[in-house]
C-alpha cells in the first residue's frame, strides 16, 4: 500500500426533494435546478467522510471533490474544503446539460484520466434519480474494481484496503488492491462537521468565473494561496466526445415528476379484541393492502 494516497470524491449538488413544486421541470424534459433549493447530496457527504477516514490514515493524503454542474455547484467543493478536503474540479459547460447516468459517468471518466488518482469515492446514490449508477458505471468505463454498498473502511492488509459493506441482510468484509471505485450508503458514518479554522482559510476559494461573475481582484490573494483557485474543466479540457455528452448522449429521458403529498387519514383506535383485529383485516384486505 502506498504511504500517500491521492482521494477523489464524486459529489453532486442536487436539488432539495423535500421541496418540489409545480415548476420542477422544462419543457425538454430536464429537472429546472434553478427553481429548486440547492443541497450537497446526502450520501456523497458520507462518501466525503470515508475520504476524510483514508486521509487520516495516510498522512500526507491529499482529498479533492470532482462535480459536475452550473456555477452555482462549486459551493459543494467550498463545502468539502470546509470539511477536510484539498480542494476540487467543477465540471461546468453548457454541453453537459441534460445528461443522464450514462453521459455523466463517461464526463467523470475524462476527468478523472486527468486527475489521476488512487482512489475513487462516491455516494450510493443521489436523491435526486436514486438510480446507484454512476459510480459503477465509471468504475466500469475506467475498468477499475468497485466496492459497492460500503460502510467502514476497516484498515489494510499487505496492498489492500479493507472495507465493509452494509447488505440487505447482514455485512460483508472485503479487501481490494488500489486503483479502486468505491461507493458508500447513507448508512456509513456521518461526515465531520465544519471546521471553523477551514471556513475562515477557504471561504475565498472560488472558480474563475465566480470571479469574474463578481467582479472581484483577489488576484494576489490567490497567487499567494493556490488552494483558493477551484479548477474548473469545460469539454475542451477533458478530451471528451460531444456525442457522448448531455442530451445527445442520453438514451435516459425523463417525461415527467409528480410531486405526491401524504395526508393524513382518519384515525381508527383498535383494542386486541379479536372483532377489532378481524375487521382491521377485512378492511386492508378490501383496500388491497393486503392480498
Amino acid at each position: 500500500m502506498k504511504k500517500t494516497l491521492k482521494i477523489v470524491v464524486l459529489a453532486k449538488q442536487v436539488p432539495d426533494t423535500r421541496n418540489v413544486g409545480k415548476d420542477a421541470m422544462k419543457a425538454d424534459g430536464t429537472v429546472n435546478r434553478a427553481a429548486l433549493p440547492a443541497i450537497f447530496n446526502p450520501e456523497d457527504l458520507n462518501a466525503l467522510e470515508q475520504a476524510l477516514v483514508l486521509k487520516d490514515m495516510f498522512p500526507g493524503s491529499t482529498v479533492e471533490i470532482l462535480t459536475m454542474g452550473p456555477g452555482r455547484a462549486a459551493e459543494i467543493i467550498r463545502e468539502g474544503m470546509y470539511r477536510g478536503a484539498d480542494g476540487g474540479v467543477l465540471l461546468s459547460d453548457r454541453k453537459f446539460a441534460g445528461s443522464d447516468t450514462l453521459a455523466t459517468s463517461y464526463a467523470l471518466s475524462r476527468a478523472i484520466l486527468n486527475m489521476k488518482p488512487d482512489i475513487i469515492v462516491a455516494g450510493r446514490q443521489a436523491i435526486d434519480g436514486d438510480t446507484a449508477q454512476v459510480g459503477p458505471q465509471v468504475a466500469e468505463k475506467l475498468g477499475w474494481p468497485q466496492i459497492t454498498y460500503a460502510e467502514e473502511i476497516v484498515g489494510t492488509e499487505g496492498d489492500e484496503l479493507v472495507i465493509k459493506r452494509r447488505l440487505e441482510h447482514g455485512v460483508e468484509t472485503v479487501a481490494c488492491p488500489l486503483p479502486l471505485v468505491m461507493t458508500v450508503n447513507g448508512s456509513a458514518p456521518e461526515c465531520r462537521p465544519r471546521h471553523a479554522k477551514l471556513v475562515m482559510k477557504c471561504k475565498y476559494a472560488k472558480t474563475a468565473s465566480e470571479m469574474q461573475e463578481a467582479q472581484e481582484d483577489y488576484t494576489d490573494l490567490r497567487s499567494e494561496r493556490p488552494y483558493l483557485n477551484i479548477n474548473e474543466w469545460s469539454v475542451a479540457d477533458i478530451d471528451a466526445d460531444d456525442q457522448q455528452l448531455g442530451l445527445t448522449g442520453s438514451p435516459t429521458k425523463v417525461k415527467k415528476i409528480d410531486n405526491v403529498v401524504f395526508a393524513a387519514k382518519e384515525a381508527k383506535r383498535l383494542t386486541a379484541d379479536d372483532r377489532d383485529i378481524d375487521s382491521l383485516m377485512q378492511e386492508l384486505i378490501a383496500s388491497h393492502t393486503l392480498g
